[in-house]
């Protein structure tokens, strides 16, 4: 009797998985039809004669590099293609038009007006958000924004679709049921192989928790949870028709994954060079540092109080976990045991970055904790969302620039100090290895470091040149940085692009 019951059950389960796997090959096909017949009329009654492109970047009011790339994209396109209509999809909903292309103005010193561009507001960006997702949190965000890019598009339909955040996700949604043609910019993969090294060494890291790192068990579960991420964000990138990358190292990790490397350009990110490139190079800036620490090996020396200066450390970058601002702490802490007291005091570590949301702005609050704990509220200063004027008076007045992030992706902030006169000492890994620092004697222009120890080993160095030796990396620097200026970015992104307007 159970056998023969057996038997009916495992028949009924066969016939059941066999009828949905037809209507799987007969409805999914006749569906994806029907949408795109849907989604091409919507189209069509809304771009009228002018082609229409979309950027999709739901944080558009923020100030990073990732904003910059934005509105210098939009600026390249609005001048070579005065007739199309492009729209901004964001989640800045509290933020008018009007205000979002002020700031751009005061931030970027990027000019554009509302009949230049519109704005597509999204109500649904908060699927988006890390804390959303205590667990499987890049899979979460990466099925929040496959559902916002779904708002996008039901909202509005255009012809060219670019994603300038990352969003793979969103790719075959207006490629194969919008029918629009697609592009992206990407600043970095999702997950990468060094992301993979790291579970695998138990190493514990913002995104590696220490709960995770001490299992062996909870290892082996995130790494295939990784593994197979991986392939499907490889399935998802691919169905982008151009693909831009911002560096050597984001170009390696996404041929990696994505395997299109016919349709995967480098562009570098566009900095403002030209303008930082007119801050005069001198030794004014450095007036702080005595004259005795200019060679030698650091002997201890004193200076009065009516001849101390201010010297300047600064720090470009948005407050993001990932940014690794504690390390550039912990490094000003250590470079007091290597400098003399009266040196100490007139050293600044100025931070100048942007805050996205209220866990930034904990973020910021948490490392001014960090400060008084480590007794360094009265060298370091906090600038959050300043306008470009004063970000640039801050280069102006900086001896040094700090960089700390692991795996940067590029670094705009690297290149933008670099271009104002600033001494570099950047993280020894991603863009600014790869790219940007070179430490070769001779053609010098920066210097590369990868823990607190090393970091405060390289400014007290700095600080111990002579002023001449300083003035020739600040010019190397300056030389080298011409290939990230805005001109070049804005050649190499419309060559990129040039194929998605071919047939429109």
């Amino acid at each position: 009797m159970r056998g023969c019951l057996w038997k009916r059950l495992s028949h009924w389960l066969m016939g059941f998985t066999g009828i949905t796997l037809l209507l799987l090959v007969i409805v999914a096909p006749v569906l994806l039809l029907l949408l795109r017949k849907y989604f091409r009329k919507r189209r069509e009654a809304t771009s009228s004669q002018h082609v229409t492109v979309a950027f999709f970047h739901p944080y558009c009011n923020t100030g990073g590099g990732g904003e910059r790339v934005l509105w210098c994209a939009v600026k390249a396109l609005n001048t070579r293609f005065p007739s199309v209509r492009m729209v901004i999809y964001t989640g800045d909903l509290d933020v008018s038009p009007e205000d979002i292309l002020k700031r751009v103005h005061q931030r970027f010193n990027v000019e554009l007006h509302t009949d230049q561009v519109g704005f597509v507001y999204l109500r649904w960006r908060r699927l988006l958000e890390a804390d959303r997702y205590p667990l499987f949190t890049i899979l979460g965000q990466s099925i929040g924004s496959f559902l916002l890019g779904l708002e996008a598009i039901l909202t509005y339909v255009p012809d060219i679709y670019i994603d300038t955040t990352g969003h793979a996700f969103t790719y075959p949604l207006f490629r194969y049921v919008g029918g629009c043609r697609v592009g992206c910019y990407t600043h970095y993969p999702v997950i990468t192989s060094d992301m993979l090294r790291r579970v695998s060494t138990r190493t514990v890291a913002y995104n590696n928790r220490r709960i995770v790192a001490r299992s062996p068990f909870l290892t082996a579960g995130k790494l295939l949870y990784y593994k197979l991420f991986a392939w499907v964000y490889g399935a998802a990138g691919r169905s982008a028709e151009i693909v831009m990358v911002n560096s050597s190292w984001t170009e390696e990790h996404i041929n990696e994954l994505w395997q299109c490397p016919l349709r995967t350009h480098r562009v570098y990110p566009p900095c403002d060079v030209e303008d930082l490139k007119n801050i005069p190079i001198d030794n004014d800036r450095d007036a702080g540092i005595p004259s005795s620490l200019d060679v030698g090996s650091g002997d201890t020396v004193s200076i009065s109080g009516a001849d101390k200066k201010v010297v300047k450390i600064v720090s470009v970058a948005q407050y993001r976990p990932e940014k690794d601002h504690p390390l550039q702490l912990r490094s000003m802490y250590q470079l007091r045991q290597y400098v003399p007291e009266d040196v100490w005091d007139s050293l600044r570590l100025i931070f100048v970055g942007s805050c996205r949301n209220a866990e930034d702005d904990v973020r910021v609050q948490d490392m001014k904790d960090l400060c008084k704990h480590l007794s360094l509220e009265n060298n370091v200063e906090f600038k959050v969302n300043v306008p470009y004027e004063e970000l640039r008076r801050e280069l102006e007045e900086g001896s040094v620039g700090l960089h700390a992030m692991w795996n940067e992706h590029f670094g705009i902030g690297v290149v933008e100090c670099m271009a104002a006169g600033l001494i570099m000492v950047a993280h020894r890994s991603g863009g600014p290895q790869m790219d940007i620092v070179e430490e070769a004697e001779g053609s010098r222009n920066g210097f590369l470091a990868a823990d607190e120890q090393e970091y405060a080993s390289a400014i007290a160095h700095i600080l111990r040149m002579s002023p001449e030796a300083r003035k020739s990396i600040r010019e190397a620097a300056r030389s080298s940085v011409e290939r990230f200026s805005v001109q070049e970015f804005n050649k190499g992104f419309l060559r990129a692009v040039e194929p998605l307007f071919s047939q429109r």
